[in-house]
């Protein structure tokens, strides 16, 4: 069955432009378009599409209003367009707060030098959202808000349940509490969902938190820097953009720069590398984990975040042989069960639990 997606988009071209590239998957079928959020949302009521590609900045009602209601009244997986700007990164968060479920570049420039490029990425993202469990959408309670230490901040907007894939027969159970242990460094890798996912644990951990963490986000460069400070205002921790000759101290949450890769040296000092092109990520979460396993040995805890795809299995590998520990989030509440699916799949996993429980877990180690 053709998976049915809605195409909403103020801009005439880019919505044909949309359709067009859609439409040549025979997998897909573009059911309908809009051209403003309140469009959208009449179309999602009468059409009940499987995806949504939304853009943010529409006429009559912008996107994140758009979002929100959709949630609200007939739960779907969107995907949102937006700039590859701070601005745009900003919307982006604000976006999947609301409840989106993930983001793609809008960049002309792109659909006209590498139209197969694009083809290909969003196809395969229409796909993998298409797969999520429409049962299990809709919104939840705003995750555990702690307020700040440091600066008090507004309620954030509301929080969804994630979207979630039909659990398979084979999922993993539900793992026992871990025994309290400390550790030298947290390290968290996570993908698709990792936005949501990384603020509802960050959120729960205390100000005083014995470890430093470094935190590995697949996301274009322009949007790691707003994405670190949304997530220093609103946790009791520490959180920032990693920069080159950084040091690890406790409380201290480092992101990878998007486009680049994250590492740590001998001397415990974090090392922002250019993004190697043979690789498929940038940050790469497998060259953190990796790095981590050399230099702390059996004193890391890897964590292993929602997520397409496998990156961290291998990182995690390395951190197994050396003693460390890692975790990885459970199928019923991973936004896409692909990165922490490929850790228990290759029984690694010490411990695989929801995303409430590993923030739980985390706030009490050392």
């Amino acid at each position: 069955m053709a998976v049915k997606v809605l195409v909403v988009d103020d801009s005439g071209f880019f919505r044909r432009r949309v359709t067009e590239i859609l439409s040549g998957d025979p997998q897909i079928q573009v059911v309908g378009t809009a051209s403003n959020g309140q469009e959208a949302i009449d179309q999602t009521l009468a059409l009940h599409p499987d995806v949504i590609t939304m853009d943010y900045e529409m006429p009559v009602m912008d996107g994140i209003s758009a979002v929100k209601q959709i949630m609200q009244r007939c739960p779907t997986a969107v995907l949102m367009f937006s700039s590859l700007t701070y601005e745009g990164a900003r919307v982006s968060l604000d976006a999947l707060d609301a409840g989106a479920a993930d983001y793609l570049p809008k960049n002309f420039e792109d659909i006209s030098r590498n139209p197969d490029k694009v083809r290909q990425l969003l196809c395969e993202r229409v796909h993998v959202l298409a797969r999520t469990n429409r049962r299990s959408l809709g919104l939840s309670s705003s995750p555990p808000a702690a307020t700040p230490a440091r600066q008090p901040v507004a309620p954030h907007s509301e929080a969804r349940q994630p979207l979630t894939p039909a659990r398979s027969n084979a999922a993993p159970a539900a793992s026992p509490a871990p025994r309290r242990k400390s550790y030298r460094l947290v390290t968290i890798g996570t993908s698709t969902g990792g936005p949501v996912a990384l603020q509802r644990v960050l959120t729960q951990l205390p100000a005083n938190f014995p470890a430093p963490l470094l935190l590995v986000q697949h996301m274009p460069a322009a949007f790691t820097k707003a994405f670190a400070e949304r997530l220093d205002k609103l946790c009791r921790i520490s959180v920032r953009e990693a920069q080159d000759g950084d040091a690890l101290r406790p409380g201290l949450a480092l992101l990878a720069p998007g486009g680049k890769q994250m590492m740590v040296d001998s001397r415990g000092l974090v090392r922002i590398l250019p993004g190697d092109e043979r690789l498929n990520y940038k940050p790469c979460v497998d060259i953190t984990f990796g790095s981590a396993a050399k230099v702390f040995q059996d004193k890391v805890l890897a964590i292993v975040l929602t997520g397409m795809g496998a990156d961290g299995r291998e990182g995690a590998r390395m951190l197994k042989q050396a003693g460390s520990s890692v975790w990885a989030q459970d199928e019923a509440s991973s936004v896409i069960y692909g990165m922490p699916m490929a850790i228990a799949k290759a029984e690694l996993a010490d411990g695989i639990y929801s995303l409430d429980e590993i923030g739980r877990y985390l706030a009490e180690i050392g």
